[in-house]
């Protein structure tokens, strides 16, 4: 039998061991850490961590989330790092902020559903113990729906109000998603647990704020631009929303409501698989890119399934902004296995 390795975590004091076949951030979770994290698959570069000493195995993972220079430099992924020896690793500290919220389990009931369109549907959720649950907008929760495996999905309100609202897209042979579609109604018990991940809206950035959402995306998106304008954040909030027709579009009254009151907030539906008079098309990302020439000292929040991440980070980076201030909350589909990380939800 292989003996665990010993991780010792330097910003916390405490070594963690690691058993074969586990990553790095797998067992810090498990031991209660709270380890910057975002997507857990290699995608998002949240956990990105120096690594002071020891040797890891390095899964694969997308070039954004970790480049060539950067693994010279010596950093690495904790969610892909598996360890061939005893290690000492540093998560990434600096000026960024952090959520410093604790995750917990929360008993609530199904306020309302809303089908917002024929695959995408709004469950606002009324916690009991709502004063003593909080988040940062932009984060998510793992949903237990009775019967149904737990999935996570973004929460889509803002950290002031009182319900907690999920947008849930039906996904074709999803146990939870289909059993939700089916049989969710008010007053059905539910168990969130959380918050989790690290998109989240960085109240002490001023430079323009850039959204991008897919699909079901938007949720997160939602609450980051308007937590931004609750408070009272004067700069640019440019909101692109990606579907691939009209269908798929929600929301966008709202959204132009929003802009209506709000000057410094822009939205852009932008559809990819149909051309429809009045409305941008093609690829979301390409979108923004062909309206922004120079995004230094910008904020992006992207959100939505892992094509439209893989796609849309390169060119943001093309146009200035530092892979830092990307922030992505990547969204994988039950079942599927990616060819990148080899795993699936």
């Amino acid at each position: 039998m292989t003996m665990p390795n010993t991780v010792y975590l330097p910003q916390i004091g405490r070594g963690i061991s690691v058993t074969e076949g586990e990553t790095i951030l797998q067992a810090a979770l498990a031991a209660g850490i709270s380890y910057p994290h975002g997507c857990r698959m290699g995608r998002c570069g949240a956990c990105k961590s120096h690594l002071v000493s020891g040797e890891v195995d390095l899964l694969k993972h997308t070039p954004f989330s970790l480049t060539e220079e950067e693994k010279a430099e010596g950093l690495t992924l904790a969610c892909r790092a598996m360890p061939k020896s005893d290690v000492t690793i540093s998560w990434l500290d600096g000026a960024d902020e952090t959520a410093n919220i604790p995750a917990g389990r929360f008993e609530g009931v199904i306020a309302q559903t809303v089908e917002a369109t024929h695959d995408i549907k709004l469950v606002q959720v009324k916690i009991s113990n709502r004063n003593q649950f909080d988040f940062r907008a932009g984060q998510y929760m793992r949903f237990f729906y009775p019967g149904s495996p737990p999935r996570d999905y973004s929460i889509a309100s803002r950290p002031d109000e009182e319900l907690i609202e999920f947008h849930i897209r039906q996904v074709p042979g999803g146990a939870t998603s289909t059993r939700i579609f089916a049989q969710a109604k008010a007053g059905d018990a539910i168990t969130v647990e959380g918050p989790f991940g690290s998109s989240f809206l960085r109240e002490k950035h001023r430079g323009p704020i850039l959204g991008i959402a897919g699909g079901s995306g938007l949720a997160p998106v939602k609450a980051i631009a308007e937590t931004a304008l609750a408070r009272n954040m004067g700069q640019p909030i440019h909101v692109y929303f990606g579907a691939r027709a009209a269908r798929d579009l929600y929301m966008v009254e709202q959204f132009r409501e929003l802009s209506t009151r709000h000057g410094n907030l822009s939205f852009v539906p932008v559809l990819s698989q149909e051309a429809q008079t009045g409305r941008r098309s093609g690829q979301v990302g390409a979108v923004v890119a062909e309206d922004f020439g120079d995004l230094d000292g910008w904020k992006a929040y992207l959100a939505g399934p892992p094509a439209m991440i893989d796609a849309t980070a390169p060119l943001l980076i093309e146009r200035g902004i530092r892979a830092a201030d990307i922030h992505a909350d990547v969204f994988f589909t039950p079942g599927t296995i990616d060819e990148v990380t080899g795993a699936g939800l």
